[in-house]
């Protein structure tokens, strides 16, 4: 890259998304494209002839408002303008300017090269012997090796950037990606985003790569399960990432799949819970998990011997053993008659989890790397409610989707720990019990980033644990808080691996 600069900015030729033909369609990987150049954080455009279709140029023009990108109208013979005027909408300050164009050389090509543009060729029809030859360009046979080049000149401009390549569903992808957390663009503490796709090789792509942040729990295709232990079975594809991970473990990986693996049995997770008895503090309350009970067998007679030695009273709420990952794993019931056990439709086996009465307040408490947030929301009513509720129907079962939850009203404000004192005295939350109990669990879970809910139970005031998640969106956290802490993380564990300061 000229000078070591930055990409300050990025545009594409018609010719490189769109099909040489007379259609407005779009060439292969196009759309995947430019959704990554969209959020990219690095100015982007589409640049076209005069004299192009009525119809093409419409449809581009269509194209820049839906990915919010500028266009550029070029004229071949006074290819200067183009070339100001580009200049002068980003203001780059010495940034380098990414002009990708295919392999006819269509675009502002060469004339841009004296400017001090860097040209990368795409070879969109397969006839690229000449462009290989040509040293002044970038050459590329795919338009989905655009986003790792550009990571790949990003690091070029500076030493102490880290490349970041994550994977995950194409949604969760998009939600992160939308809040500004997957940038192109080299973030305040170096750190670029690389977007890994199975439709190149991945461990090509994992070798350029520092850093490797996944949602595994999206992947998961089964779990198998023996009298001892359970075993994880992940796709096709994840089981791809795991085989070339293996081949270079000097790679930083938020987190290592081992590590996932509580998040994912409610058993285990409620178990390691249990050690929170142990945690010091000075607090006047206490912060536990519920109180559970693993069922294998819904006809047990024995159920309400069980209940009674587990501390169990009834209402208690029956969730799935496998949190994640798999089908009706959020199928969850709120059981109200020990006999209504008998042919439960929830999974087995299955988690027989105490209901804490909390006010109709949930505290959604999120973790990452050593920076702890929380946001409140409204929650289930309590017991006494819902068996009013549930007399109508006889005291049957009450079967939900966790994801879609019981009807509930809309999220309350989302708060930063140390900065919400009128909440505190409001809701009775200790920030500092639930504090060492967040560190407490990351330091056992050996997890990055990590969520966890909080209910307060009337009464005794008990800060009771109900679920732990791994990679949650923190959504309720707003952007520019959440955002930089999430980098923070992400680079204090490439530089603890690394076995360097932060």
């Amino acid at each position: 890259m000229a000078g070591g600069n930055q990409v300050g900015g990025i545009l594409v030729d018609s010719s490189v998304i769109l099909e040489s033909n007379e259609t407005t369609s779009l060439r292969p990987g196009a759309h995947w494209l430019l959704t990554k150049l969209r959020y990219s954080n690095i100015p982007t455009g589409l640049s076209y002839a005069v004299g192009l279709s009525e119809v093409k140029a419409s449809f581009l023009e269509k194209l820049s408002c839906e990915y919010s990108l500028k266009h550029f109208v070029y004229n071949p013979s006074c290819i200067d303008d183009t070339i100001n005027a580009v200049s002068r909408a980003w203001q780059n300050n010495g940034r380098s300017i990414l002009h990708v164009v295919s392999n006819k050389y269509e675009g502002i090509f060469p004339k841009s090269n004296s400017f001090g543009w860097v040209n990368v060729v795409v070879n969109v029809d397969g006839d690229a012997d000449g462009v290989r030859k040509n040293a002044t360009v970038i050459f590329v046979e795919k338009l989905e090796e655009l986003p790792l080049t550009i990571c790949e000149l990003n690091k070029q401009s500076s030493k102490d950037n880290v490349i970041v390549g994550y994977i995950m569903k194409p949604s969760r992808e998009e939600d992160f990606a939308k809040r500004g957390a997957f940038p192109l663009k080299p973030t305040e503490n170096g750190l670029t985003f690389l977007p890994l796709t199975y439709d190149l090789p991945i461990l090509s792509q994992l070798k350029k790569v520092d850093i490797v942040i996944h949602k595994a729990t999206d992947e998961i295709s089964s779990i198998e399960r023996s009298n001892s232990s359970s075993k994880i079975i992940y796709t096709s594809r994840m089981l791809e990432l795991q085989r070339c991970l293996g081949e270079l473990p000097n790679c930083c990986v938020i987190d290592p799949l081992d590590n996932i693996f509580p998040v994912v049995d409610r058993l285990k997770i409620q178990e390691i819970l249990l050690g929170l008895s142990d945690l010091k503090t000075e607090s006047q309350h206490k912060i536990r998990g519920a109180y559970f009970l693993k069922v294998d067998n819904y006809e047990d007679l024995n159920m309400e011997a069980r209940l009674h030695e587990a501390k169990l009273s009834l209402p208690s709420i029956v969730k799935p053993q496998v949190a994640c990952g798999v089908a009706d794993a959020h199928s969850m019931a709120i059981v109200f008659k020990a006999e209504d056990f008998v042919g439960l439709s929830v999974p087995l086996p299955a988690i027989v989890q105490e209901y804490v009465d909390h006010s109709s307040t949930l505290f959604k408490f999120y973790v990452l790397g050593e920076k702890v947030f929380y946001a409140i929301k409204n929650s289930t009513p309590n017991a006494k409610i819902l068996k009013n509720s549930s007399e109508k129907n006889g005291f049957k079962p009450l079967l939900f989707d966790s994801l879609k939850s019981l009807p509930i009203h809309g999220n309350k404000k989302a708060s930063e720990i140390g900065d919400c004192s009128r909440l505190i005295e409001q809701h009775d939350l200790d920030i500092g019990l639930v504090t060492s109990a967040a560190n407490y669990l990351r330091r056992i879970l050996d997890l990055t980033i990590f969520g966890f809910d909080v209910v307060i139970q009337e009464g005794t005031r008990d800060h009771v644990i109900v679920d732990v998640n791994y990679l949650p969106s923190f959504k309720e956290v707003p952007n520019e808080t959440a955002i930089p802490a999430f980098w923070d993380a992400i680079k204090m564990k490439y530089q603890l691996k690394k076995g360097v300061g932060h």
